[in-house]
């Protein structure tokens, strides 16, 4: 297997946590905030934990962790839309880069189980 800096869907959900961890760098809600960027983060990071484990299978199971913090992510980005902590604008683009991230997850996770 290649590296998993190699992988775009861990370009891409680093490049979102990076986006989404900037935005709310100034956020008061101090929990939200530190929910938010916790599930951000944690997208590329189980990628990047799953790759570097030694069989197909733990991959897969933290592919699963990474599919699971995109879902935590996309819910809290609605929550700090409708309670006015980031633009609506936002909010769209963001949940739609992470049903894309999370259909890539998905794919990735059923090409190792093969």
């Amino acid at each position: 297997m290649t590296s998993f800096e190699d992988l775009d869907v861990w370009r891409r959900s680093c490049d979102l946590a990076v986006q989404v961890c900037t935005a709310f760098r100034s956020c008061h809600d101090h929990g939200l905030r530190d929910q938010v960027t916790r599930s951000a983060v944690s997208v590329p990071s189980n990628i990047a934990e799953g790759a570097e484990r030694f069989s197909r299978k733990e991959f897969a199971q933290f592919l699963g962790y990474a599919k699971g913090s995109a879902g935590e992510l996309r819910t809290q980005i609605i929550i700090a839309a409708r309670l006015g902590h980031i633009s609506e604008q936002h909010s769209r683009e963001w949940q739609r880069e992470l049903r894309e991230i999370s259909a890539m997850i998905y794919g990735l996770a059923k090409s190792i189980e093969t």
